[in-house]
């Protein structure tokens, strides 16, 4: 018999205290060169100022989703980050509309 342990890490992400840009890119399994190119198609935003090094950039839980979907969508599909930004500005607005429709729907009853 074969005893598999597998351990696990676990960051809490807040307003409080935000990923930093290396932490970001540990958690895609990607380097900092790839943060920066999700911030410059717009994937992701940091919190304050892009003029400042990439070092000192700093990252909301909402931004760790993209970036993850991003990496996923290069994985799965082999599509660029240009097409990874346009892909996740598209679903979040078909969940936009579908929760307008939603709330008509339920105000309609």
């Amino acid at each position: 018999m074969v005893t598999i342990k597998r351990s696990f890490s676990v960051t809490a992400i807040s307003d409080a205290q935000p990923l930093a840009a290396s932490e970001l890119a540990h958690a895609c399994g990607a380097e900092i060169d790839w943060v920066m190119q999700l911030v410059d198609v717009g994937i992701v935003q940091t919190h304050g100022s892009t003029e400042r090094p990439p070092q000192e950039w700093r990252f909301e839980s909402a931004a760790l989703q993209c970036a993850l979907e991003a990496r996923r969508l290069e994985r799965d599909f082999g599509v660029g980050l240009d097409a990874a930004a346009l892909i996740i500005d598209l679903e979040r607005e078909v969940r936009r509309l579908k929760s307008l429709l939603n709330a008509q729907a339920i105000h309609a009853r």
